[in-house]
């Protein structure tokens, strides 16, 4: 009992905190990936809930996006959809762009002030690590904005991974903006919904498929961008010496058959 004790008392407790928004996250994830309807199901329970509410349903369903929009438990654009089914468009988007933003700004304190002292100490020894912290804050709000838009990148993961790096709160702020565009096109597709949520899992409105194709569009400039800073930073051979390395190679191979 003592031993056990002991262990405890020594388990830091960011490493609680750390551990257990990671597995909010990938909880989250999973949940979405393997069983979109039963995430639909949750989402429905609680938008009738809030409905019922009254005016008490919009501090409820503020404090809900906070939330999400911290541990990732559900996906954010889900809750999107549910304010325009509740809400209307513009009370809607208000409501959640206002709940989603303050989540996101929580979400960047909570891991600088947790976990950003233990990165500054891991870069210090670690030549590579220190370069790239500094260039993805020489990219500032440019590569917040990629992230923020590609749908690839869960919104809660990114904002701890952002409040770990040495991104500035500004850039951050002006980068986090990004996502409201496509917040307010899940809440229009809300207004549509209703009483539904399934359009989120299932519907192919032409709304839904121009945010898939700007999220797309994002992506391949973050992969590229991404791409560029590990050539700079040496993680990645360049293009060029790859295809001049080939070059010399077929050159060699066509002596030798001589």
């Amino acid at each position: 009992m003592a031993v056990a004790v002991g262990v405890s008392s020594r388990l830091p407790a960011r490493g609680v905190v750390a551990v257990g928004l990671v597995g909010l996250i990938v909880l989250g994830l999973v949940a979405a990936w393997i069983s979109p309807e039963r995430v639909v199901d949750v989402g429905e329970n609680l938008m009738h809930a809030v409905r019922g509410l009254g005016a008490r349903g919009a501090v409820v369903f503020a404090t809900l996006q906070i939330l999400v929009a911290v541990s990732g438990v559900l996906p954010a654009s889900l809750l999107g959809v549910a304010a325009g089914a509740i809400y209307g468009l513009v009370p809607g988007f208000s409501l959640a762009a206002a709940s989603t933003l303050a989540g996101a700004l929580f979400s960047f304190f909570l891991s600088r002030s947790l976990f950003r002292a233990t990165v500054e100490r891991l870069a210090a020894r670690r030549p590579r690590l220190r370069n790239l912290d500094t260039r993805i804050a020489r990219d500032g709000w440019k590569l917040v904005c990629l992230l923020r838009v590609s749908p690839i990148m869960p919104f809660s993961a990114t904002s701890l991974a952002l409040g770990l790096s040495a991104v500035g709160l500004r850039d951050y702020a002006v980068g986090t903006l990004a996502s409201l565009p496509a917040l307010c096109g899940y809440v229009f597709i809300g207004t549509l919904a209703d009483t539904s949520l399934s359009a989120w899992a299932t519907g192919a409105s032409p709304v839904r498929l121009v945010l898939l194709g700007i999220g797309v569009l994002a992506t391949v400039v973050l992969v590229l961008r991404l791409g560029h800073i590990a050539i700079k930073l040496g993680l990645a051979p360049p293009a060029a010496d790859n295809l001049e390395f080939t070059g010399d190679q077929n050159r060699a191979d066509n002596l030798r058959a001589r």
